[in-house]
């Protein structure tokens, strides 16, 4: 028989049927596979395809073979399970930093990984609309040339925005420009994921000190030829312990806190600080029991306290303790005021 056209691309073609069209639950027999590659106009002998697949399995594609009434073919393991696609898919949606367009794109990439079957099961947990998702489509070039940025060593300069009101003739939330449009200069350390938004941990030269920077309100980053700064710095810190002590990325002074906490909310300590941290009963309560943690003292952290009720307590430093009590008369005040 004369040799047919295409030959070359054959291969290619068969992986191509092989990855998209079969899994374990959907395999091909041979004459299905053949109807495929002809589709692509290909066409070919069943003895070759013997060969065909063996190669393909001597390549690393974990061809296999199922037989019944005929023997049927699919790919059997691949780099991603779907159990795993889904774990990413949930990520995606639920990441406020990314827009819905970028979601939607990125869902799609990960939907070629399997099998078209396979993907179906991906799309019918897809649910993006209503959700909050930033509208700043340029965070995937920030994050980029922050990377680029830190392994480059340099400092990096962007625009940072903030929201506002605007109450004019069409009251609505908008974004404008912090510093009256100033453009910041800080040299970048790390990206942190807290609190379902993205931030950046870098050295302001000017304070001298560690801020953070959402990622999502940041505009026109720039990489420049200026070695990064604060080294000293960031060299005292462990920047995975750092970023565990500050709540929702808002900076304070850090200070080892005592805490009294119930026992029920042994789970809850594990989930914010770790499940490393040192721990002793509590003399004075026995269903309670004690833990010190570093925390960067804030607002924030007053809020998350005042979220656990009467099942937590501040006991060391007394600082600190009447500093919560002072923010807790303060909220209780206003509804006071209100007479509610």
């Amino acid at each position: 028989m004369p040799k047919q056209p295409r030959q070359k691309e054959k291969l290619l073609y068969l992986q191509k049927i092989l990855l998209e069209k079969t899994d374990e639950n959907h395999a091909l027999t041979l004459s299905e596979i053949i109807g495929e590659l002809e589709a692509y106009g290909i066409k070919t002998e069943r003895k070759s395809l013997y060969d065909d697949i063996r190669l393909l399995q001597v390549f690393g594609l974990d061809v296999c073979s199922e037989k019944s009434k005929t023997v049927r073919y699919y790919v059997g393991s691949r780099d991603f399970q779907t159990s795993e696609l889904k774990l990413l898919v949930d990520a995606i949606q639920s990441s406020k930093f990314i827009t819905e367009k970028k979601s939607l794109e990125l869902i799609k990439k990960l939907e070629s990984l399997t099998s078209h079957s396979e993907a179906l099961l991906l799309q019918e947990q897809v649910i993006i609309s209503n959700r909050v998702k930033t509208q700043n489509e340029t965070i995937y070039y920030n994050v980029d040339r922050i990377h680029d940025a830190i392994s480059r060593n340099r400092e990096v300069t962007f625009y940072y925005n903030r929201w506002v009101l605007d109450l004019g003739s069409v009251k609505k939330i908008k974004t404008e420009r912090r510093r009256d449009g100033a453009l910041y200069r800080v040299s970048p350390w790390a990206l942190c994921w807290d609190d379902e938004n993205y931030y950046l941990i870098a050295f302001d030269e000017a304070h001298g000190e560690l801020r953070h920077y959402r990622v999502d309100k940041m505009e026109r980053v720039e990489v420049t030829e200026e070695p990064r700064k604060g080294e000293e710095t960031v060299g005292k810190l462990n920047l995975a312990n750092y970023a565990k002590s500050t709540f929702s990325m808002f900076a304070g002074k850090p200070v080892s806190v005592a805490l009294s906490v119930d026992k029920t909310l042994v789970g809850v300590i594990a989930d914010r600080f770790g499940s490393d941290v040192f721990v002793t009963a509590d003399d004075k309560n026995e269903n309670n029991f004690k833990v010190v943690v570093n925390v960067n003292v804030s607002d924030q952290f007053f809020g998350w306290v005042f979220a656990l009720g009467d099942k937590i307590k501040i006991t060391a430093p007394k600082e600190v303790a009447e500093k919560f009590r002072n923010h807790a008369r303060k909220v209780s005040a206003l509804y006071e005021e209100a007479g509610i």
